[in-house]
Protein backbone atom coordinates (compact mmCIF):
# COMPACT_ATOMS: atom_id res chain seq x y z
CA UNK A 1 0.00 0.00 0.00
CA UNK A 2 1.65 3.40 -1.03
CA UNK A 3 2.14 5.71 1.57
CA UNK A 4 0.42 8.85 1.99
CA UNK A 5 1.25 12.46 1.37
CA UNK A 6 1.24 14.42 4.78
CA UNK A 7 0.11 17.98 4.17
CA UNK A 8 1.91 20.44 5.31
CA UNK A 9 0.29 23.06 8.10
CA UNK A 10 0.63 26.58 8.08
CA UNK A 11 2.40 28.11 10.70
CA UNK A 12 0.98 30.80 12.02
CA UNK A 13 2.65 33.29 14.52
CA UNK A 14 2.17 36.99 15.30
CA UNK A 15 4.65 39.93 15.40
CA UNK A 16 7.77 39.96 17.17
CA UNK A 17 6.05 40.63 20.30
CA UNK A 18 2.98 42.42 19.94
CA UNK A 19 -0.66 40.83 19.82
CA UNK A 20 -2.11 41.98 16.50
CA UNK A 21 -5.42 42.26 17.65
CA UNK A 22 -4.76 44.79 19.49
CA UNK A 23 -1.89 46.20 19.26
CA UNK A 24 -0.65 46.00 22.58
CA UNK A 25 3.25 44.66 23.67
CA UNK A 26 4.05 42.21 25.95
CA UNK A 27 6.32 44.37 27.85
CA UNK A 28 6.55 44.10 31.67
CA UNK A 29 4.36 46.39 33.96
CA UNK A 30 5.96 49.11 35.66
CA UNK A 31 6.95 48.63 39.37
CA UNK A 32 4.26 50.90 40.69
CA UNK A 33 0.75 48.54 39.76
CA UNK A 34 2.02 45.37 42.18
CA UNK A 35 2.75 48.21 45.03
CA UNK A 36 -0.15 49.73 44.70
CA UNK A 37 -2.06 46.63 44.99
CA UNK A 38 -0.68 45.90 47.92
CA UNK A 39 -0.72 49.09 49.53
CA UNK A 40 -4.72 48.94 48.78
CA UNK A 41 -4.91 45.83 50.15
CA UNK A 42 -3.32 46.82 53.27
CA UNK A 43 -5.53 50.00 53.71
CA UNK A 44 -8.79 47.91 52.56
CA UNK A 45 -8.00 44.97 55.88
CA UNK A 46 -6.68 47.72 58.05
CA UNK A 47 -9.57 49.54 57.83
CA UNK A 48 -12.29 46.97 58.10
CA UNK A 49 -10.02 45.32 61.23
CA UNK A 50 -9.90 49.02 62.94
CA UNK A 51 -13.62 49.56 62.21
CA UNK A 52 -14.36 46.23 63.76
CA UNK A 53 -12.05 46.50 66.91
CA UNK A 54 -13.07 49.74 67.35
CA UNK A 55 -17.01 49.01 68.14
CA UNK A 56 -17.74 50.66 65.42
CA UNK A 57 -16.30 54.16 66.36
CA UNK A 58 -13.34 54.94 63.87
CA UNK A 59 -12.02 55.43 61.39
CA UNK A 60 -15.07 57.62 60.56
CA UNK A 61 -18.06 57.34 63.51
CA UNK A 62 -20.42 59.42 61.23
CA UNK A 63 -20.45 57.15 58.26
CA UNK A 64 -21.54 54.08 60.47
CA UNK A 65 -21.91 50.98 57.84
CA UNK A 66 -20.64 53.05 54.67
CA UNK A 67 -16.97 52.28 56.54
CA UNK A 68 -17.85 49.02 55.60
CA UNK A 69 -17.82 49.99 51.76
CA UNK A 70 -14.86 52.34 52.01
CA UNK A 71 -12.87 48.78 53.08
CA UNK A 72 -14.46 46.45 50.44
CA UNK A 73 -13.13 49.14 47.93
CA UNK A 74 -10.10 49.20 48.83
CA UNK A 75 -9.40 45.63 48.30
CA UNK A 76 -11.52 45.94 44.60
CA UNK A 77 -9.72 48.47 43.70
CA UNK A 78 -6.50 46.63 44.45
CA UNK A 79 -7.99 43.43 42.23
CA UNK A 80 -8.37 45.87 39.33
CA UNK A 81 -5.12 47.30 39.66
CA UNK A 82 -3.68 43.76 39.59
CA UNK A 83 -5.55 42.86 36.61
CA UNK A 84 -2.89 45.42 34.46
CA UNK A 85 -0.29 43.02 35.82
CA UNK A 86 1.44 41.18 33.65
Amino acid sequence: MPKSRMRKKKVYSTAAGKNTASGESYEPSPTWVPIAAVVLIVLGIGWLTLFYLSGMAYPVAAWGYWNLAVGFSCMVGALLVLSKWR
